[in-house]
């Protein structure tokens, strides 16, 4: 089971509801982690405007402008000795992703996407993120690329990255 906090700062209309992203968020879980992830997973979904996502993407990755979606894993480094439900519970805890909504909407304005896969596809790429999966070289991003579209796949949404 999935426990979302989803915390909406952008007044922009366009925005899936709660149910959409615990739904495209529970596949990833359910397709990536499977039988072996924990009962109880726990995320935060904030979703921005442009400032506070420019904010935040220079503040951490050091870049300028608003980014379309920033994922922060937990780090699950405890220290030895606690007791296994406390620990059970830290682990629980898979991280943030900050989406920005306008850059989001932008996005599938300018690819031609319907909005509501776009944002299907953010939340899917900024958990696989959460989950340990990059796209730094192109291994990585085949891979990664390839989990998205099987994801998506399962919700009747094409390949994202097909022009």
């Amino acid at each position: 089971m999935l426990d979302l906090s989803v915390q909406r700062i952008s007044t922009l209309t366009g925005i899936p509801s709660d149910a959409d992203f615990n739904q495209w968020l529970e596949a990833v879980l359910q397709a990536v982690v499977g039988q072996s992830r924990p009962e109880q997973s726990t995320l935060t979904l904030r979703i921005v405007d442009m400032e506070e996502s420019a904010q935040l993407n220079q503040q951490y990755r050091g870049k300028d402008g608003a980014t379309n979606v920033l994922s922060f894993a937990t780090e699950h480094d405890f220290p030895e000795g606690l007791p296994a439900e406390e620990l059970a519970t830290l682990n629980s805890f898979l991280g943030d992703l900050v989406i920005c909504a306008p850059v989001v909407q932008d996005e599938a304005e300018l690819q031609a996407k319907p909005l509501q896969h776009h944002w299907a596809h953010m939340v899917i790429h900024g958990c696989l993120h959460l989950l340990g999966y990059d796209h730094i070289d192109p291994q990585q991003a085949a891979e990664m690329e390839s989990e998205e579209i099987k994801i998506l796949a399962g919700f009747g949404i094409e390949n994202p990255y097909i022009n």
